[in-house]
Order: C-alpha cells, then structure tokens, then sequence
C-alpha cells in the first residue's frame, strides 16, 4: 500500500467513528458504544495508508474547552501542566505537542480546532463549513461544525487537509454540495510552491477581539501581539485596524450561537443510527440520565435548555437569519478594506487553569456562525515562569472568505517563515525508559484526574 500518509501515525479525536475502536466522545455513557462503519474521513486516511495509533481524550460530547471527561479524565497542558490545553479537542492538542503523532484530527463547533492550537504551539484549521464531510462524527451543531486536522508545521497540516478533503460530495452530510469546482481536489500543499510574501498583503485587526484591561492573563497576549503587528509590518503587511462594533466575540454569541436548537435532534439522530453498534443510550435525553456524565457547572443551562430545544423555536429562525446578515457584514468589510485576512488573537487571555468555571476570552465564533475558513498559527509566548518553563503559548487567528483554505496556508506559511516562534515543549525533552511489549499495550483513561469543580452525573 502507498498513499500520500503512508506509515503516518496519526490520532482521532475520540468522536470520529471507527469500525475497530469505541467511539465515546470522552462520555462514560458511550464508554461501549461500537461504530460498525469507519467515518468517511477515516476510511480516507485508512486508503492514503495513515497508521492509527488510538484516540485522543476531549471535553466531553466537544461542548466546551476544558477538555475534561468522565471517562478520559482532565487532559493537562504539557507548556504548563497546571493548565488545560485548550478544547474542545485538548487531547489532540496536547497529544501532538508532546510528539506523540505526526497530526490529530478535531472537531470545531466555536473554537474547537483553533483553541488547543493556540494553546499548545500548533498550527490548525477549520474548513470552510462543507469542504469536509462530517459524516460518522458525533454532532453537535448542523450549522456549525467542522472537522479538520491539528499538527506542528503547516507542511503536515496541508498534507492532512488534502487527504481530508478528497472525499468530495457525501449523501450523508449534504453541506458538501456546496463544494465550487475550482475547490475539489485540491492539492493543499500547492500553497507552499510560489513563495509566501506577505510583501503587499492587507491584514485587518480585529480590535474588539483584544481584552486591554491589564491582568497577568490579557498583557502578554496584548505584547506578543504588538510584536506580531512590528513583525508583518517589517515583513511588508498592511495592518488594518477593524474597529466594527459587530466583531464583538461575547455579542456574537449571545445573539447567534445556533448550538442548542440544534444539539438534542442531531445527538439522538446519531445515537438512533443502524451503524452504531455495542451499549449505548438511544437518545441525548436518556444520555444524560443516571450518573455518567459530566457537564461542567458554567454549562448547565446550556444542556438543559439544549434538551428541550428545537430548531421548530422561535428564537431559531431569527438566529439564522442574523447569521446571514452577519455573514454578509463580514464580507464587505473585506471587499470595504480589501482585505486578504482578518487576524486576531484566538484568546484574548491565556488558556485558563484547571478548575476555571470555562475557557473564557476565545474569539472563534465568527468564523463558527459564519461558516468561514481559519487557520491557526503560534504568535509567542507569556514570559516563562516555574509552572510554564517555556511560557504559555499564544496564537493567532488568520480568518479568510469561504474556500479561501489554499490562500490562507500560502499566508499562515508567510508569516510563520518571518515569525519563527514554535518551541517545543520542556516535558518532550525529558529521557524516557524504553520497554518492550509482547502484546499492544491497553491505556486506561484516568478518571480520578478530574477537579472537584467538575462533579460526575451532576445537571
């Protein structure tokens, strides 16, 4: 077998079905539900000759960035182990910091892709909504979601997001229908071939997306961020400062955020399907019934509002008609400023400690209503302290027009080719013992890992 991931370890976000691994979304309610069917997009990885190495832990169902469940446990940040490493897709994150695959695959729903990027020094990116099916993915938002890949360097991730993307049309998931022509079977990694100047390229900063209120957690973001504009600059960039009162991160979703009209139908839809083999609850209402499950407290609303929620609400229809008009508002600001990109910090604070009520201060849910293309990249770090030896990570968001995904990379390349500031984290480069197996070795989630801020089975 050959193919363009030919021996290529990888790992899933343990919400991509797979025949010969449970699929649980880190859920001790799902800990035996059984997939009969690869997803489509595993099955590409498969016939590109990808090696699965197993799956990674997320927050629970990918309903926040915590990146805590009840049955894999608390996934720490390996720049900081007192952390969380951003989420919802934080095992992935952490997982391909730390060097334990070539990329990982995650889901994005607000933030979920980009987050643990910026967290843990890597570079993601979420696809225009419909460029990649998201059949066989546990779901949590029609409008919403979207899977892509998660890796160090950008050379990988393109690779990744070829394979990902070669599926083309799928019954299945028909928002790839949307697909033009001049985006199917593309050859990502293109991006790279003509040189990657940023000589002459018109960046907009999204100034609503910054917290300047001082704090141990804003002020180094606000810093490396000055550095950023200094660097592109010098490199050639245009900065644009974008000063709309509509990019307004916490606005936007309260006002858009479609997620729990959505949530219960599609969840029991997934749970109701003839492929999904093993124990498992027939409904996202008898989910969360008994004790195994675990919604942090900040989100108890949410789930139950979500179980009782419908797209046939009212307030649904006018949410969707807001993203429209929203959607259109992003554009012409591009077309207003002639714009390449926006660019943002994906979180205007660091990546928040373990026991923190949510992983506040992100900026993912613009692209996320809007269904638009961004790719990830590191910014800097915080100063190093004696909890995070490196500093924390920071990144930044570089958010373009629906099935701009060749253009961005070109420009992710560009920027990351004047700003170099990956570093690896500390933890990597400690010796480890090597052992021999006899038998593929069993990693059994640690459930006594989770924070008391957490409980189990508590709504």
């Amino acid at each position: 077998m050959t193919g363009a991931l030919f021996c290529i370890p990888i790992l899933l976000k343990d919400n991509y079905d797979t025949a010969d691994l449970k699929t649980t979304g880190g859920s001790l309610a799902l800990a035996d539900s059984q997939p009969t069917v690869d997803a489509p997009v595993v099955t590409a990885f498969k016939q590109a000759g990808a090696i699965i190495l197993g799956k990674a832990n997320l927050h629970e169902l990918a309903l926040e960035g915590l990146s805590v469940s009840s049955l894999g446990g608390q996934t720490r940040n390996p720049y900081d182990l007192t952390r969380t490493p951003g989420g919802s897709s934080g095992g992935t994150g952490a997982a391909i910091a730390a060097s334990f695959a070539v990329f990982g695959t995650g889901t994005d729903t607000v933030n979920s892709l980009r987050n643990p990027a910026s967290a843990n020094s890597l570079v993601s990116i979420r696809p225009t909504r419909g460029l990649i099916s998201r059949a066989g993915v546990i779901p949590v938002s029609y409008t919403q979601d979207t899977i892509g890949p998660i890796a160090r360097n950008l050379d990988d991730l393109a690779v990744a997001l070829t394979v990902m993307a070669s599926l083309g049309y799928d019954v299945n998931d028909n928002t790839t229908a949307l697909v033009p022509d001049s985006s199917r079977g593309v050859d990502y990694t293109t991006a790279f071939s003509g040189g990657n100047s940023l000589q002459g390229v018109r960046l907009g900063l999204v100034e609503a997306f910054f917290n300047r209120t001082p704090s141990e957690e804003t002020t180094p973001v606000n810093d490396v961020f000055d550095d950023v504009m200094t660097t592109l600059e010098e490199a050639g960039a245009t900065i644009v400062p974008i000063t709309s009162l509509e990019y307004n991160s916490s606005a936007i979703s309260s006002s858009f955020d479609v997620q729990r009209f959505e949530y219960r139908q599609l969840l029991t839809a997934y749970l109701e399907n003839s492929s999904l083999g093993g124990s498992h609850p027939d409904s996202a209402e008898s989910l969360y019934e008994g004790e195994n499950f675990l919604v942090i407290p900040s989100q108890y609303e949410y789930v139950n509002t979500a179980l009782v929620s419908s797209t046939d609400n009212a307030t649904y229809a006018s949410r969707k008609l807001g993203i429209q008009n929203l959607t259109l508002a992003l554009q012409a600001t591009f077309e207003e400023n002639n714009l390449d990109a926006l660019i943002y910090p994906q979180q205007a604070n660091h990546v928040v400690k373990i026991g923190a009520r949510s992983q506040s201060g992100r900026n993912g849910i613009l692209a996320a209503v809007t269904g638009s293309p961004v790719v990830t990249v590191p910014a800097g770090f915080s100063p190093a302290n004696g909890d995070a030896p490196r500093g924390v990570p920071i990144g930044m968001e570089i958010l373009g027009l629906p099935w701009t995904e060749r253009k961005l990379l070109g420009l992710a390349k560009g920027v990351g080719e004047v700003m170099r500031v990956r570093r690896m984290p500390v933890l990597t480069e400690r010796e480890v013992e090597v052992k021999s197996y006899g038998t593929v070795p069993v990693i059994v989630p640690d459930g006594g890992s989770i924070s008391d801020a957490y409980p189990i089975g508590v709504l």
